[in-house]
């Protein structure tokens, strides 16, 4: 196979000859391009982590992570010596400045979370936007997330979502910014904890609506992953009923449901419609208007004409 076989994905480089950081390792350590690598891992199954992650954290002149000990344990299980330290909330504005500084001078850094893809719902961000405040370059390197595991299993409409993050714990904080969730047309994302499960899809249903079609995503790539499948209204009341579940949790809300127009607005619109325009026309409009069909416009029109 030619190297310029188009099913194959070029580099970025213009000429399409594989960059550094894709060209294969050179004396067992691939080479990298100074900055902030942002490496996605496991949301829970080790398996799940890029070849080029694993070459990026063994080239990394140091891996940041949320907690060492977990950190380790993904780095023995694939027999990465990597130089390891933690960077979270807790330290995060105390070693900012050391970290940046070493990156303006030609460092390569990565960065990781406990799982997942770092910055979501996760430690990071303030580091990410003050390297890019100091033109140092990230790097993303994607993989694993628990955001988009959920979506794809949950059957819910994926053209369009938004990511919604944790709602407050307090039932009527959760209410208001649920709330304002309520006429968003996207399926909705959020991620939550077991103990808190049925009550937060309780405030949801009351709030979005008990019918709104929903999923919920637990242990997802895990032994015991479950997608469980229903509406608000349903969900609330099965793990209400059943208590709240072990591991971690996505909930997904589809977009809302398009309520039937008003009979008498769509009256109200033909009429105006034609006065001011032949009644073909008039219906074509309101039909499109309305999102109804074009004949059940027009039948409308002959009888409020014949009525008239």
């Amino acid at each position: 196979m030619s190297s310029k076989d188009p099913s194959v994905p070029a580099a970025s480089r213009p000429d399409g000859e594989p960059s550094a950081e894709t060209a294969p390792a050179q004396h067992g350590k691939t080479r990298l391009e100074p900055g902030l690598h942002v490496v996605s891992t496991p949301i829970g199954n080790l398996r799940d982590i890029t070849l080029r992650a694993l070459d990026t954290l063994a080239a990394a002149d140091e891996v940041l992570a949320e907690d060492t000990r977990v950190a380790r344990k993904l780095l023995d299980a694939h027999g990465i010596r990597a130089k390891l330290s933690a960077y979270h909330d807790h330290n995060g504005a105390e070693r900012r400045p050391d970290i940046l500084s070493r990156l303006e001078d030609g460092a390569t850094i990565a960065l990781i979370s406990d799982a997942g893809t770092p910055l979501v719902s996760d430690p990071g961000w303030k580091l990410v936007h003050e390297a890019v405040e100091r033109g140092i370059k990230i790097i993303p390197v994607p993989g694993a997330s628990a955001l988009l595991a959920g979506l794809v299993a949950s059957g819910l409409p994926s053209d369009r979502f938004m990511f919604c993050g944790f709602l407050p714990p307090k039932s009527g904080q959760r209410k208001r910014e649920a709330e304002s969730l309520k006429a968003v047309p996207a399926t909705l994302v959020f991620y939550e904890g077991g103990s808190r499960l049925a009550a937060c899809l309780s405030d949801l249903a009351e709030t979005l609506g008990a019918d709104r079609r929903a999923a919920v995503a637990r242990e997802l790539t895990k032994f015991f992953e479950e997608t469980r499948h229903g509406t608000l209204g349903d969900l609330a009341a099965h793990y209400g009923e059943n208590g709240p579940p072990k591991g971690e949790i996505v909930i997904l809300v589809g977009p809302p449901i398009d309520a039937a127009p008003d009979e008498a607005d769509i009256d109200a619109a033909l009429i105006k419609a034609m006065a001011e325009s032949p009644m073909k026309r008039a219906a074509n409009d309101v039909a499109e208007a309305f999102g109804i069909s074009k004949r059940d416009a027009y039948q409308r029109a002959l009888a409020l004409k014949d009525n008239g």
